[in-house]
């Protein structure tokens, strides 16, 4: 199993929009998509398979564009290990899982991670330090023009400048290819 994080900075930073816009770009992978959070939405169970595909709900977008499976796993941090576990068993023979979570990568080692750089407001969110250790790579949108501050990258990382999150580039989407086959293969 393929693992892909999406992680950012903070609320509204774009993960679900990128999320669904590898889904879109990568077709062959066959997603399935889980998102976690914290706050639980509405009478739904702590993992809820989406069914319906549609604008409604950010697992319903991963549906709309193309994911085979989504899921929404509601946790705090004290019953992410439980949940996982859980969600690994209705995972089954998932061959490629992309998560919207900076938690998650408390708790697995991902194949690839992708961060969010959304200048200014990046270091929101105290777990985007968890995506700022493991990331493969970094996202940034090139309508914003250039940033204020942007992420510090220790090391020389690919960082792709999309017009739209959901809008994956060429360049990007050749380099998620080529690291997801490896992984599988």
């Amino acid at each position: 199993m393929a693992i892909v994080v999406v992680g950012g900075g903070g609320r509204s930073a774009g993960k679900t929009a990128l999320v669904c816009g590898i889904i879109a770009a990568l077709p062959e992978f066959e997603w399935t998509a889980v998102k976690i959070t914290r706050h639980g939405h509405g009478d739904f169970e702590p993992i809820h398979e989406e069914t319906v595909p549609g604008q409604g709900t950010d697992t319903a977008r991963y549906l709309g564009a193309g994911a085979r499976r989504a899921f929404l796993l509601t946790a705090d941090d004290g019953e992410l290990p439980q949940r996982l576990s859980e969600l690994k068993e209705k995972l089954g023979a998932a061959s490629h899982v992309i998560f919207e979570s900076n938690r998650i990568l408390n708790h697995l080692r991902p194949d690839l991670c992708v961060a969010i750089d959304s200048g200014i407001d990046a270091a929101q969110k105290p777990s985007f330090r968890l995506v700022e250790q493991q990331m493969h790579a970094v996202v940034r949108l090139d309508e914003r023009g250039r940033f204020e501050r942007g992420l510090e990258l220790p090391v020389a990382k690919p960082v792709f400048h999309l017009a739209a999150f959901e809008c994956i580039s060429l360049p990007m989407r050749e380099w998620l290819r080529e690291r997801l086959n490896v992984r599988a293969g």
